[in-house]
């Protein structure tokens, strides 16, 4: 058995679950208009489904504004039911191939929402992780019980392994911090 192998592993797919909740709270809404907040938003065109980043460009003019900018003027009417349909709660205004989505600042309410969904996302990412260790200490379990690695070594790589998941789990915590005070900033 390879351990550095199964280090790599463990930083790898810690990592990329981490990438995977930067991409969700980027798309969780804050104080701020955000251009990806509209990267879920799927547009009903030339016979197929498309992301909104290929049919328009999105941009922040402003603090509370995203502007929509469609290439073909022949789809600017879906581009904008497509994004009043997403249940982002925008209520998209269009001028000709370009679409205004004017953001209302947040309530107080809809702010303590938004940290729950923040804080259900961090979570997902631990129990991500969680998933992630028990698969690579089963790995070095069955290294041991076959033989491969003494006692010692077993244990030597699961206190090793552990610290990567400690690091990678504070990194979660601050990475939800972060965006916790983001969306209860005014």
């Amino acid at each position: 058995m390879d351990y550095t192998l199964l280090k790599t592993e463990a930083e790898s797919k810690t990592a990329a679950t981490i990438e995977v909740l930067k991409t969700e709270y980027a798309g969780l809404r804050t104080g701020r208009a955000s251009v990806h907040l509209l990267d879920g938003v799927r547009v009903e065109v030339y016979g197929s489904e498309m992301p909104i980043n290929q049919v328009a460009t999105v941009s922040t003019p402003e603090a509370q504004v995203i502007s929509v900018s469609v290439w073909d003027l022949s789809n600017a009417g879906a581009v904008e039911k497509a994004i009043r349909d997403s249940g982002l709660g925008l209520n998209p205004m269009s001028a000709g191939g370009v679409i205004r989505i004017n953001l209302p600042p947040l309530t107080e309410e809809r702010r303590r929402e938004l940290v729950k969904v923040a804080g259900k996302y961090a979570e997902e990412a631990k129990i991500s992780m969680r998933n992630i260790r028990q698969d690579l200490m089963g790995k070095i379990k069955r290294a041991e019980t076959d033989k491969v690695i003494s006692e010692d070594d077993r244990k030597r790589f699961e206190e090793d392994l552990q610290k990567v998941f400690d690091a990678r789990a504070l990194e979660v915590d601050s990475i939800a911090k972060q965006k916790e005070t983001d969306i209860m900033s005014v």
